[in-house]
């Protein structure tokens, strides 16, 4: 009995060990062979979307969506087209300034966003010098029209304009935001830099100050020709100077223009929330060359609607100029330097808004001065009485909000209500030809 259930329990347990196996492997079989079937055909979908992706992203159609589709402000690009229509159908001059102000606007903003994605490649210092040049093209290219067609106080105006719009306007809207942004702390920034921008503002004032002074005692050596003379040799002396600013800037003292540092937590943290650019070097080159060429093309039509604009829209020609122009010119910079003072980079805010002004004023309104010397026109540095006590006061009351190297909304608060009463001297001045003064 014993020798006879042997074989049983043997086979018993061989059937059993046969059993658990099979089934285990059958069930096995009837599942997971299903799951890696769906597994590679999902694996193969993504692939295929993502290659799909890639060639969107790194092809022409991802920068012309960056560029010209993704941000809000290019709702506003087709205003310049518009008003070329209507300047060649209607003779509507107004209607064809404001629409080439609006289609201007996003132009110079885009301008200044592939500026800064052009910076990524270049570093910081060269590329804050790229960002307050090509930042300031709209004002050059808007003043290059104008002294073609022989309207030098035009020039001269929206130049000075574009002057106090950084000082008081960008400067305050960007240290009111910063300071409600980041009310729990004093937000600070590098004196050194912000004061010799100060001095350089300065040094404009005095170079502008004295010709107006000379014209205005009727002091002059030679009636109307003194004048000129001295205007173009202070326009030489301040191209030098701002060369030396910019190779003292970029070679000689490069530490004094460093960021203020704040502790090592805070300059880890910024180090890991760096951005990447968003464009390859060669499309930031060739849509500065497009953007450069649309807003060259809408400077023209601006520039002849100006006179018709203030008949029809019952507007000084001088609040035209120092009012409405330089907030088109100067849109690129209102927006970064709000949107650094919000992000507690004070330095790069500085950067953008006194650097623009001092770009402008040691070099931009010289380099017009020399321009209009080749052209044959008379610019000069005779800006009048009215507009350059607005400058030396406006430049005043910035190198005093700017000698404590803190910042707060309040500071912010006063700079902008500051620039309201320049603008409202601005709409009820009349401005006065130089021989009748």
């Amino acid at each position: 009995m014993p020798v006879e259930m042997m074989p049983m329990e043997e086979k018993v347990e061989v059937e059993s060990d046969e059993e658990i196996p099979f089934s285990a492997s059958a069930t096995g079989k009837k599942v997971h062979p299903f799951d890696s079937e769906g597994n590679s055909i999902a694996s193969h979908v993504d692939m295929s979307k993502s290659w799909i992706l890639k060639r969107i992203q790194m092809g022409p159609l991802r920068s012309i969506y960056i560029v010209l589709i993704k941000a809000k402000i290019n709702m506003l690009l087709p205003f310049g087209p518009l008003a070329i229509l209507l300047h060649y159908l209607t003779g509507k001059h107004g209607l064809v300034f404001l629409l080439s102000m609006l289609g201007i606007t996003p132009l110079a903003e885009r301008l200044g966003y592939v500026t800064e994605q052009l910076a990524f490649y270049t570093g910081p210092t060269v590329g804050g010098l790229l960002n307050a040049t090509f930042g300031n093209a709209t004002e050059m290219i808007i003043s290059i029209y104008a002294l073609k067609s022989g309207m030098i106080r035009v020039v001269q105006q929206s130049l000075l304009g574009s002057i106090l719009s950084n000082m008081l306007l960008v400067l305050g809207c960007a240290f009111f935001s910063g300071g409600i942004a980041n009310h729990q702390k004093v937000q600070v920034f590098n004196k050194a830099a912000a004061l010799v921008n100060s001095g350089l503002l300065l040094m404009a004032v005095m170079g502008i100050m004295f010709p107006a002074v000379l014209h205005f005692t009727h002091t002059e050596v030679h009636f109307g020709k003194s004048e000129l003379a001295l205007s173009r040799f202070s326009s030489c002396i301040m191209l030098i100077a701002y060369g030396s600013y910019l190779f003292f800037q970029l070679k000689s003292q490069p530490n004094l223009y460093s960021p203020v540092d704040e502790g090592g937590v805070n300059d880890l943290e910024d180090s890991g929330d760096e951005e990447a650019p968003e464009i390859t070097q060669w499309e930031t080159i060739g849509w500065l060359a497009i953007l450069t060429l649309w807003i060259s093309i809408l400077s023209g039509y601006l520039v002849d609607a100006i006179q018709g604009a203030s008949d029809s829209l019952n507007m000084p020609v001088a609040f035209i100029s120092v009012i409405l122009l330089p907030i088109v010119g100067n849109a690129a910079e209102h927006a970064s330097a709000i949107m650094f003072a919000m992000k507690d980079k004070l330095d790069i805010t500085i950067g953008v808004a006194i650097g623009s002004s001092t770009q402008i004023s040691m070099f931009v309104i010289p380099f017009c001065v020399v321009v209009g010397w080749c052209m044959g026109q008379p610019m000069d540095l005779n800006f009048q009485l009215f507009e350059t006590a607005t400058l030396f006061i406006s430049v005043l009351v910035v190198a005093f909000m700017l000698q404590e190297g803190t910042s707060n909304y309040f500071k912010g608060f006063m700079l902008i209500l500051c620039y309201l009463i320049v603008a409202a001297s601005f709409f009820v001045h009349v401005d006065l030809d130089k021989d009748d003064n």
